[in-house]
């Protein structure tokens, strides 16, 4: 009887973390109902263009392709870009030196805005 209940604890526990996973709030999350791509997708799209790991993402009206753009800071051996993902299309609306200062630079043979 000890180790059912053990094991109905641990199910219970696995299920309770993973829907906690599943459901992480991020910055602009309340516009997500909006966008026709997924946070997931857009991470996936971000990732082929930059190779490196996402260190922050949000969801976020701002100038640019439909105006509801996925942003992740993604950090790569030469530093930190930004890359922005227009969220009802998937296309790629930014990718940017992401410096200390704040201060943007187009990637080589972007212009400044692509």
């Amino acid at each position: 009887m000890k180790n059912i209940t053990t094991a109905a604890l641990a199910a219970a526990l696995a299920t309770t973390i993973t829907v906690g996973v599943a459901v992480a709030a991020y910055p602009g999350q309340q516009y997500a109902a909006r966008a026709h791509v997924s946070l997931s997708q857009a991470r996936t799209i971000a990732l082929r263009k930059v190779s490196g790991t996402i260190v922050s993402q949000e969801l976020e009206y701002e100038r640019g392709g439909s105006g509801l753009r996925y942003t992740f800071d993604i950090k790569t051996a030469h530093g930190v870009r930004e890359v922005g993902i227009d969220a009802r299309d998937g296309a790629v609306l930014e990718n940017s030196a992401d410096t200390a200062t704040g201060a943007d630079a187009p990637e080589r043979g972007e212009k400044a805005g692509d």
